[in-house]
């Protein structure tokens, strides 16, 4: 005999909510909030191909700037287990446009900095903007396509991938059509209101607030998971996610200024050869297909494996445009593509489904606090031991560490298709 858990619904609810999604309403919403995380991507990559114009104006030091690069991250670590439970009691759709306003703002108002104080508080202002966005947006997809949801999660990777790409193309060039840094920002944050409003006017509830597991899902005993969502699956990848944020944040935060600094690439270059990290990013949707049909851990193994070498061949390889190219496409792969999109889902598979806006906060704290102080470390690693002995420690050592706390997932305390096929087979 089956029995349901318990699920909490956000209180703003109507009931005509839980009638099916038309397809169509289904695509719309699903791009528009797609093409959101997109602009939060372009609103966080134009800081580092741009931080050697911002250091030499502003007057701050390399590990000034490498807090600066990733410190934003800090907002989103700050707003990510508040938004987790503001997504489990309230209406989604809500948390998503304040978020989006907030994070927008905070892109307004980051060319009014004089200095590096300022500019922090900026920094962090639209990084918890970003943060509630990302705790709302991979709730209300994980419990709408609940049980395909790293594939689902894999789409978002491919449009914040996308905004990694064009990100930096688009922001040194209006930089360099209005010589001025702060062009870009102002364009950003525009588009980021703009997109707000068309949220508001055409993204329904009952896509952003769909109770997980609902429907035929409602059918699944989830008894099989444990009842807290601070489990020893979620812990484990808690650490693994940390891992993850200190790794890719501090390779992203400063990699434009090695390329330029050590490297003598334009600013051209630095900035397609950042813009290839979120091309890598994009193989989101085939690692999250992976994600639905095979064992996460084993691909997660794998995946901080490939980090691992990519990192140190990113700094002890070529020094050609096309090596370092090819190479920032691998590793926004490994790091952006499998890493972010694999243990956002395998957090929200280790618990049950009334958990899900709680996990996500916590997978968005722990990847981004991590993150918040990467640059600085790795600037501080630079400063101490040179390039790449720093990128050694940090970008190799680091997550083949990281694969000790994935020893520890218990696959079978993950919620997958073979796990409700063989629910469904016991209560026949």
């Amino acid at each position: 005999m089956s029995h349901s858990i318990p699920i909490s619904t956000p209180s703003t609810a109507a009931p005509d909510e839980k009638r099916p999604v038309p397809p169509a309403l289904v695509a719309v919403g699903f791009v528009l909030m797609a093409v959101s995380f997109m602009i939060n991507a372009m609103d966080r990559q134009v800081f580092y191909p741009l931080l050697p114009e911002i250091r030499a104006e502003l007057g701050i030091s390399l590990s000034q700037g490498g807090l600066l690069a990733t410190g934003f991250t800090l907002g989103l670590a700050l707003a990510g287990i508040p938004a987790g439970y503001l997504v489990d009691r309230y209406s989604r759709k809500t948390v998503l446009l304040v978020s989006i306003l907030i994070y927008s703002v905070g892109t307004l108002a980051t060319p009014l900095a004089g200095g590096f104080a300022d500019m922090g508080v900026y920094r962090v202002l639209s990084g918890a903007g970003e943060g509630m966005q990302a705790a709302a947006l991979y709730a209300a997809i994980g419990a709408f396509f609940f049980l395909r949801r790293s594939l689902a999660f894999g789409t978002l990777g491919v449009a914040f991938g996308l905004g990694v790409f064009v990100g930096p193309l688009i922001g040194t060039d209006l930089s360099n059509a209005y010589q001025s840094w702060r062009a870009p920002f102002i364009a950003f944050g525009i588009v980021g209101l703009a997109v707000m409003v068309l949220i508001a006017l055409f993204v329904g509830k009952r896509l952003t607030d769909t109770v997980a597991g609902n429907a035929d899902q409602l059918k699944e005993n989830y008894d099989y998971l444990p009842s807290s969502a601070y489990n020893r699956n979620t812990i484990a990848l808690s650490i693994a996610a940390a891992a993850g944020g200190m790794v890719f944040y501090g390779f992203l935060g400063l990699y434009a200024t090695y390329l330029r600094s050590e490297l003598h690439f334009s600013v051209g270059q630095a900035a397609f050869a950042t813009s290839m990290v979120g091309a890598g990013a994009t193989m989101s949707l085939p690692t999250g297909w992976l994600g639905d049909r095979f064992d996460q851990r084993k691909l997660l193994i794998i995946t901080y494996i490939g980090v691992a070498v990519s990192g140190w061949l990113l700094f002890n390889g070529s020094s050609s445009p096309g090596y370092q190219y090819v190479l920032s496409f691998v590793m926004g792969t490994f790091a952006a593509g499998s890493l972010f999109t694999n243990v956002n889902s395998a957090m929200q598979r280790s618990v049950r489904p009334n958990h899900v806006g709680r996990t996500a906060g916590l997978f968005i704290f722990c990847y981004y606090i991590a993150a918040a102080i990467s640059g600085f470390v790795f600037a501080e690693l630079v400063d101490a031991v040179g390039w790449k002995q720093a990128a050694l420690w940090q970008l190799t050592i680091l997550p083949l560490l990281a694969l000790v706390a994935l020893w520890f997932i218990d696959p079978a305390k993950i919620i997958t298709s073979r796990n409700t096929t063989r629910s469904r087979s016991d209560e026949t």
